[in-house]
């Protein structure tokens, strides 16, 4: 029996490496960028809202266009900015802060437009349709629940850039597949014919099987809950005007707690992104190539 489910994707981010709005730059000539194939991918896999972070430099023809969309196809389209006061804090003072608390701070900035079981995704990321629909059998089977999440992680090899290093959430999983650890490594790169990260002035080799998290999270309203929590305790920890409150380091402190266990599924897609501005036609390629097979319409929502 299909239930009620949500499609919740972060677009604020400034996109420092890539120089741009990575998160509405359009692939193809069609105009879509990233987040409408992972909405049109959604909506196959049968959600039927959307909830959208994005920050005040998204232009208002591009909210107008996708909310045309929206109208002609039938979901529920609400947009949500994430600003440093989007959650008050009493008595803080945001002079040193130059930009939002970071992707925990953005989910729980949903707090009030969620009710459902929801995917939390990154609008710059594509995940490939099998990866909704796994998801939305997990939300359907009841298999996500107020003491468990869900996450989608794909193997590391399948996503690296070839224009630099990039950060990925190296996952330690146990004999039943729920997480036990996920850890940030921020300089993953392949080397010759290796896999490495860098940790103490070493390379350190993985094998290319690795799951690692790429911030698709299966994901029960109660979360914000703890969110909301966890995040008071990161704001009178005093952080450093640059420190960011972050949705794995939350997850992870959920399931140090005892509160959740997290399953984690290994994706049959293909993961592809857009870290570095040389990264698009990577991505422009396979696209065309998903095209002529008949996977996606070449203009996505004619």
């Amino acid at each position: 029996m299909s239930s009620k489910k949500t499609l919740l994707i972060l677009a604020g981010g400034l996109g420092s490496r890539y120089k741009g709005l990575k998160q509405i730059d359009g692939i193809l000539d069609n105009g879509s960028p990233i987040l409408e194939y992972s909405i049109f991918d959604a909506l196959e896999a049968g959600f039927c809202k959307v909830v959208i972070i994005v920050n005040t430099l998204i232009p208002q023809s591009y909210i107008e266009r996708l909310d045309t969309i929206a109208k002609a196809k039938g979901f529920e389209l609400q947009w949500i900015y994430q600003e440093m006061n989007s959650i008050p804090i009493q008595g803080f003072d945001y002079l040193e802060r130059e930009k939002p608390w970071g992707t925990a701070h953005a989910v729980l900035c949903a707090k009030y437009a969620i009710q459902d079981p929801f995917v939390m995704i990154n609008a710059d990321d594509f995940y490939g349709k099998e990866a909704y629909q796994l998801a939305a059998d997990e939300i359907d089977h009841h298999h996500i629940s107020e003491s468990q999440f869900g996450m989608v992680a794909y193997p590391v090899s399948t996503t690296l850039s070839g224009h630099g290093a990039v950060a990925r959430g190296i996952c330690t999983l146990d004999s039943e597949n729920f997480l036990i650890r996920v850890v940030e490594q921020t300089s993953i790169q392949k080397i010759n014919d290796s896999i490495v990260y860098s940790e103490n002035g070493e390379n350190i080799r993985l094998d290319p099987n690795t799951l690692v998290s790429m911030n698709f999270f299966i994901f029960h309203p109660n979360l914000f809950c703890a969110l909301e929590a966890y995040f008071y305790d990161f704001i009178e920890s005093l952080p450093m005007p640059n420190q960011e409150f972050y949705i794995p380091s939350a997850v992870q402190r959920m399931i140090d707690e005892n509160k959740i266990r997290v399953s984690v599924k290994a994706s049959p897609s293909q993961w592809m992104g857009v870290t570095y501005a040389d990264d698009k036609k990577m991505i422009k390629d396979f696209l065309i190539s998903e095209i002529k097979n008949n996977r996606y319409p070449e203009d996505l929502w004619s």
